[in-house]
């Protein structure tokens, strides 16, 4: 028989056990998405991205405004919060019309280049530039810095982006000549960030059947990037209005002139086009980016899910993959479909 004292001392323990505070196991977090689907938003003709510091920053034609987003994830653009950092003139040369925005970051400042006019669309069409010094483009003043031209020239030009060679930077853009409304890819070589030097050269105009789709005749929206020992300078060819809007691209060595419109071979055939498949008519205006691994190449490009939906906010921004060619190419495949679930970029 236990002692008293033993059984109550038994029963004290017991009592002293049940009464601790039970362990709260914490549910267990869903797994991270792994995957996307394009498109990306529901609209965004002319889309651009720019990587810097763990970040991309995305831009896209509003046609009202310059709208910037910054997000850790392309993938999650969707969910990228935005700013408006311009909003143009009630009036003026740069008052309507605003298209085709890129963001860089050059001689550690921000540069947004930009496409604007005075009301009377393609006519007035003019590029113009603006400048942020702080370390987040989403913070800080932006500044007009005004046009940017050819010295003595005053001349239609739209979708500048940047080119940097041999120790020199150069704006590409799409122009025209006097009295002319087809568009051709221009180059002129910049002596800071908002000013050109020098005259321009023609690196290409549509000629093949492929880019004479339309009317006016167009070249436009060039975008270069750089592998192997070769520069690719990609173009969009034919009328936004066309479903035929698609991908032709020039190739230059890397050590070439830029200016030198010799030194530049044009594909004969486009190298991204349409694919109804895949829900993608006119799919062009592109860009390119990094993934934060640093392992995969990928395009960021528009097109229209369906026939017919032209140069208007039915184009949607959309992302893919692509490889290298054995000769150092860029291979871009066809679109791939709207609402399949892709890989997202490595590192995301």
């Amino acid at each position: 028989m236990l002692a008293p004292l033993l059984v109550l001392g038994l029963l004290d323990c017991k009592k002293s056990d049940s009464g601790t505070t039970p362990i709260v196991v914490p549910p267990t977090p869903p797994p991270a998405a792994t995957t996307f689907t394009n498109p990306l938003l529901p609209t965004g003709p002319d889309p651009w991205v720019y990587q810097k510091d763990g970040f991309y920053y995305y831009m896209h034609t509003t046609g009202v405004n310059l709208t910037l987003w910054k997000t850790a994830k392309m993938s999650e653009l969707g969910s990228a919060v935005s700013k408006v950092i311009w909003t143009p003139p009630a009036s003026g040369l740069n008052s309507h019309d605003v298209w085709a925005p890129e963001i860089h970051f050059l001689d550690g400042k921000w540069y947004v280049y930009f496409t604007a006019g005075p009301g009377n669309c393609c006519g007035g069409q003019r590029l113009w530039v603006l400048e942020n010094a702080s370390p987040d483009p989403t913070t800080g003043t932006w500044t007009e810095k005004g046009q940017i031209a050819v010295p003595g020239q005053d001349l239609w030009a739209i979708d500048g982006t940047i080119l940097e060679q041999n120790g020199s930077r150069y704006l590409v853009w799409s122009g025209q000549e006097a009295g002319s409304d087809q568009q051709n890819i221009y180059v002129a070589q910049m002596s800071n960030p908002w000013t050109l030097t020098g005259q321009r050269t023609q690196l290409s105009h549509p000629q093949y059947a492929w880019e004479l789709n339309g009317i006016p005749k167009v070249n436009e929206g060039p975008e270069v990037i750089q592998h192997a020992g070769k520069t690719y300078l990609t173009y969009s060819a034919s009328h936004c209005s066309t479903d035929d809007y698609a991908l032709g691209m020039l190739t230059a060595s890397a050590t070439a002139n830029p200016l030198d419109a010799s030194a530049w071979t044009k594909s004969v055939t486009p190298v991204f086009t349409k694919s109804a498949a895949s829900n993608a008519y006119g799919p062009g205006h592109n860009g390119f980016f990094v993934s934060k691994d640093g392992q995969q190449n990928w395009l960021i490009y528009h097109a229209n899910l369906q026939a017919g939906q032209g140069c208007g906010n039915a184009r949607n921004p959309r992302m893919q993959l692509f490889t290298w060619n054995a000769d150092g190419s860029p291979n871009f495949g066809a679109p791939v479909a709207t609402g399949v679930a892709l890989p997202r970029p490595g590192g995301e």
